[in-house]
This record gives structure tokens, sequence and C-alpha cells, in this order.
């Protein structure tokens, strides 16, 4: 109404932003700089709106709505209508973390500010410029209200009925993934440990937290394929051939009985550091095994198969699905690799080595060594290419730990430096993770200074979460088969997530006290929080099809203060996995769950959802709408435990 447009192109646009409103929110348009007549200007945002409403009307009616993302298009549209001039305003919008404040704010009018006095030498308030941000604030179906406080805060109120109505489509519809665009392929490596050693703990993160990016990406829609990058190939599998044909001399005609391959990596070592003749044999078998003879073969897939049995128990007990894609797959391709870069003038000899050397990192990439074998970063860079390009990977994530941050970096910047991507297109990223510490803050060992078996580790979680369940008397309540399933839902759930609540990127202490725990943010107690909540409706003999029936008829009212900050916190998860998906960081997700718990222990303790009667216990009143809210907490949690691999139970 500020703009002195024609009337009947005014009615037009006013009656197209409307029908948006029945499709989610408005989009944020492109620059309008260039276009100096206003009616021009109202064309092209007429043209934009109607291209919007047909983008929101093809988008799946199921997709959970992220609201920040809403706030920043509405947001965003203001911005330019009220500045359409200004290229890359700033776009902040965030929860407010205090109700006085609203639900969420948009923190841009200070950044404006301070870019109109950088660019353009004029002086203007954040708060002047806040309110002319609001008068351009489009029509839409999230906002009540806004408030300027302070020196330029925009608070943000939603509307009752708009968080009603994402709560019901969530309760009819399932926990469904946010719209994020087209279908990509995901390549996500992690685990990866050597054939012929065990598992240790330090394998422990990588797996964990590769499982969960994947389930991730997965939920989301994306076609994810998880890779164990395998050390199955190279020198060590020499002295271990030759070990094999001295110890098991038929092996050809009867499989060897290897009970303890570690004890058999470490006897072969032991000669090969002392026996002059052995490491000549064991020379001579790498390179029989290098040119593929059979009886050689052959051995190495016996040593493979028992470290694979004894991967797969672990895998097993973690739930972590994984294709094996060792060092052994690129082999062939590596001579290739060399060419390439042979023929594209990168490479260098150095003291008959064949190097190549990365603007930007000071250490080479070694692809050929002096004897003609190949190396690591050979087999890296053949690893990269076959997966951007034969699997066409769109994002490729390494989960390794932060000790290889440089060498992957290098083998990243060679791939674009020889053209196999563009950083803009394709996304590879290393997701690095800190060590594991044990309690007195070193690098985390045996008492006999070994490193820790994963499987003992295992072993021990089970132990102690039994312990647990006994000394909290769950044996006298559940059933054998209620209290196994209790067992592994902890035990397992501790581990996993007192991995990943911590910032990946730093060390964490290793505490099965801590993480046992049913107090504080740890899997314990979001595990018995949930239990609880899905006992709710049960106590209530309210079933499943009921609690559907009451979702498709109920609304959920959310006049109490802690029904509507419940209410809000259900619905940020969509844009806290959104996040996720940006920085890989899942202790985020951690955090938001411990939030949900919280915040649901407040509603539940402020609010009735079942009325009895004091004298007889007589359940004299259900209020339907808070068993709904109750519902739609327990299905949040539900998918947050599956995305980070914890399996929760029923009872415990």
């Amino acid at each position: 109404a500020q703009f002195s447009f024609q009337e009947n192109e005014i009615k037009l646009l006013t009656a197209e932003i409307e029908r948006l409103k029945n499709f989610g929110c408005l989009g944020v348009s492109p620059s309008l700089e260039g276009l100096r007549d206003e009616n021009a200007k109202l064309k092209y945002r007429l043209n934009f709106l109607k291209k919007s409403l047909q983008e929101e009307r093809s988008k799946s009616t199921k997709s959970m709505i992220n609201i920040n993302s809403c706030l920043q298009e509405i947001f965003g549209a203001a911005i330019q209508a009220a500045y359409p001039d200004l290229e890359n305003p700033p776009l902040v919008v965030t929860p407010s973390q205090q109700p006085k404040f609203g639900d969420y704010q948009c923190n841009s009018a200070m950044g404006i500010s301070q870019i109109l006095l950088k660019t353009r030498e004029q002086k203007v308030s954040p708060r002047e410029i806040a309110e002319k941000i609001v008068k351009n604030i489009p029509a839409n179906e999230c906002i009540e209200k806004v408030e300027i406080a302070g020196p330029g805060f925009i608070n943000v109120h939603l509307r009752k009925d708009f968080v009603s109505k994402q709560l019901s489509s969530l309760l009819i519809n399932g926990v469904q993934p946010p719209a994020i665009g087209k279908r990509k392929k995901v390549v996500v490596d992690f685990s990866s440990p050597n054939i012929a050693k065990e598992m240790h703990v330090g394998h422990l993160r990588s797996t964990i937290i590769g499982e969960s990016m994947s389930r991730l990406f997965e939920f989301v829609g994306y076609d994810v394929l998880r890779l164990n990058h395998l050390g199955d190939w190279g020198t060590q599998f020499g002295m271990l051939i030759a070990h094999l044909q001295d110890k098991f001399p038929d092996y050809l005609s009867v499989s060897p009985p290897i009970g303890d391959l570690q004890a058999f990596y470490k006897e072969s070592k032991q000669r090969f550091d002392t026996e002059e003749e052995f490491k000549k044999r064991a020379y001579q078998c790498v390179v029989l095994l290098q040119s593929k003879n059979p009886d050689f073969i052959k051995a190495w897939n016996l040593i493979c198969d028992v470290s694979r049995r004894e991967f797969q128990k672990i895998y097993n007990c973690l739930d972590i699905t994984i294709v094996e894609r060792g060092e052994s797959f690129y082999h062939e391709m590596m001579k290739d690799i060399v060419k390439e870069f042979e023929d594209k003038g990168f490479v260098q000899v150095d003291d008959g080595r064949k190097v190549v050397f990365v603007p930007g990192f000071p250490v080479p990439l070694t692809i050929m060594k002096s004897d003609g074998g190949y190396t690591y970063d050979t087999s890296d860079l053949a690893a990269l290419k076959h997966r951007l390009c034969e699997e066409k990977g769109d994002i490729l994530i390494y989960v390794v730990d932060s000790g290889q941050s440089v060498h992957l970096q290098t083998v990243f910047a060679a791939g674009q430096m020889i053209g196999w991507y563009d950083p803009k297109v394709t996304r590879v990223a290393h997701a690095a993770f800190g060590v594991v510490l044990g309690e007195d803050k070193k690098k985390f060992k045996t008492r006999s200074g070994d490193t820790v078996r994963l499987i003992d580790l295992l072993e021990e979680g089970l132990k102690r979460a039994m312990d647990k369940l006994k000394d909290k008397e769950r044996d006298k309540v559940l059933t054998p088969e209620e209290l196994k399933a209790a067992q592994t839902s902890v035990a397992f759930g501790c581990i996993k997530y007192a991995d990943l609540s911590h910032n990946r990127l730093n060390d964490y202490v290793f505490s099965f006290d801590k993480m046992l725990d049913d107090r504080g943010n740890t899997a314990a107690y979001l595990l018995y929080a949930f239990t609880r909540i899905r006992a709710i409706a049960r106590l209530a003999n309210i079933d499943e099809q009921m609690l559907r029936k009451a979702a498709r008829e109920e609304v959920l009212v959310l006049d109490h203060e802690k029904e509507w900050k419940l209410g809000k916190c259900i619905l940020r998860f969509p844009e806290i996995l959104q996040k996720i998906l940006e920085d890989l960081l899942l202790h985020t997700l951690c955090d938001y769950l411990y939030e949900l718990a919280t915040t649901f222990t407040e509603f539940y303790d402020s609010c009735y959802c079942v009325e009895k009667d004091r004298q007889t216990g007589q359940i004299v009143k259900v209020n339907m709408w808070r068993l709904l809210l109750c519902e739609a907490t327990a299905t949040v949690m539900a998918k947050g435990f599956d995305i980070l691999g914890i399996k929760p139970v029923q009872r415990m």
C-alpha cells in the first residue's frame, strides 16, 4: 500500500499472496536491480510469486516444514522489498532464548546498518531499518505478530493455529524429512579397520559416526553408499602368507584353524624383524600375491576371511550396515592414476619416487615408490576418482580421525587440480574426529598399556548395563526377554550416545559410569524418558487406533505455556536436521533430544494428561490433545534415536 502502483495490479499481487498462504511460505525474490520502472517491478514480482506457488504445490505435502527456513524466506522477501538494491543482505533468524522475546528473532537490521555505513556512507539506525523490514513483511500463515525490541531486534510470535496444524500433520503423516531439493548420491567412507588386526577403541568413533551420518542422509531421501575402506592389501601380507605356509603347510587343502589372528600377526611380525631369510621370503610372497598367483590369492583370502568374521561380530552388535571395498579393490586402477597425473604434467621424480606437488600443501603425494610399488596416496587417489567418476557421488564424506586431515585435504586438492570434480558442484568433506581418552585424560588403554579391543569394550558394556538394571530391580518387573532387550538397548545405546553427544572434533573421555547414569544428557536418561512417555497412553487404555483417530479429529490446544513450549520444540526437528546436513555435527541432534525430553518433563509436571480420582485411582478424564502432544514427542524421539542408531524398548 505504501507504493503508488496501479490499483488493479495491487489487487492482483494481494490475491496472489493470499493464495500462497495456503501453500507454505513465500520464496525470496531475485534481485530487482536494473528494473527501474515500478510497473515492471510489480510484474516481475507477480511472475515470481506465481512460480513460487507452482513450486510449493509440487513439493510433497507430507514434508515437515522447517519453520526457521520459512521465516528466513519471509524476512528475505521483506528485506528484498525494503532494500531492493542491496546485494546479499545478512539474513539472521534464530529461535528466541526467552519467551518474552517471542518465538523467533530476526537480527538482520544491525548487519544491514553496518553495510549501509560502509558501502554507501549512510548512517541509518538499526531500529529504523527494522521498522522498514517489518512494513514489508509479506502475508503468510505462520506469523501472529512482530515487535521491535532494543536497538533493532525483530521479535517474532508464531500463530497458534499454524503450530497446531503442523503438529497434527506430524501425527497423521509421521515424522517426515524436510524438503531438501533433488535426490543426491552420497558416499560415506567409515570404519576402515585393517585385516589381521583386531578392531580397537580407535575404530569405535569412525564406525558410530559414519553409521549415524548415513542414516541421516538416508532419512532425507538421498541414495547412500556406505563404504568400508579395509586395509586389505600391502607388504604386510607377504609376512602373513609366509608365516601361514610354515605354520599350516597344508592350508590349500585344509582350512587353517587361525583362532587368534592378532597373535598370528605378532608372530609373523617378530619373525620378519628378526629372521633375515624369512624377511626375503616375505618380500617374494608380496610379489607373487600382486601378480595374482592363485595359491597366494587363496592364502590372502583365508586371512581376510578370519578378519571379516571378527569384524562382523562387532558390526552385528552395533547394528552397522556397510559394504566392503578395501584397498585391493583399487589396485588395478593405480597404474592408470599414475599415468593420468604424468600425462597432465603433474609428476616430478624425487630420488626415484614419483611425486605430485599440490599448491598450498608443503608435503607432496608419493604416487609411486622408487621400487615401482604404490602407496596409500595412490590408493586414496584411485578411491577418490572411482567414487566421483564411477559411483557419480554428489557428496563424499570421509569419517576419518583428525590425524589424517592434511593427507586427505591434499588428496582432495589433487582431485580438484586434475579436474575430477568442482567443489562448487560436488561436496567432498573430511568429517574429522578426536581421540578417545581414558578417565586419566590420556589415550584410552588397558592397565597393561595395550590398545583396548573393541569386542572387550562391548562385552563390558553389556555386563555393566545388566548390573545397572538389577540395581534398579528391573529384573523383578521385566520378563527375561524384556530384560535382555533392555540390556542391549542400554549398553550399546549408551556407548553410541556418549560418542555422538560430544562434538566429534574434540577428544572425549570414555566413562561407563557417566554414560550409564540415568540423570543428565545420557542415553540411559533419554531411553527411560521415552519408555515413560510411551507408557502414558497405554496406562490410560488409549491404543494406537484411538490416537490416530484423535489426531485427525482433535485440535491441539496450546493455551498453557508449557504446551506451547513443547509444541514449538517438537517442530524444531527439521531445522536441527538441516543444520547437521550442513556441518555434519551430530551432537546437535543429541542436544536437541535432551532439550525435548526436559521440555516434555516440564509439560508433564504442569499439565494433566490423564486425571484420576485420588481415592479410587479410577480415570476421571483424558485430555486427548495432551496425549497427542505426548505421542508427537515420542514419535520425534524415536526418529532421533533411529538416526543415532539407538534402539529404544517399550518397557525398561
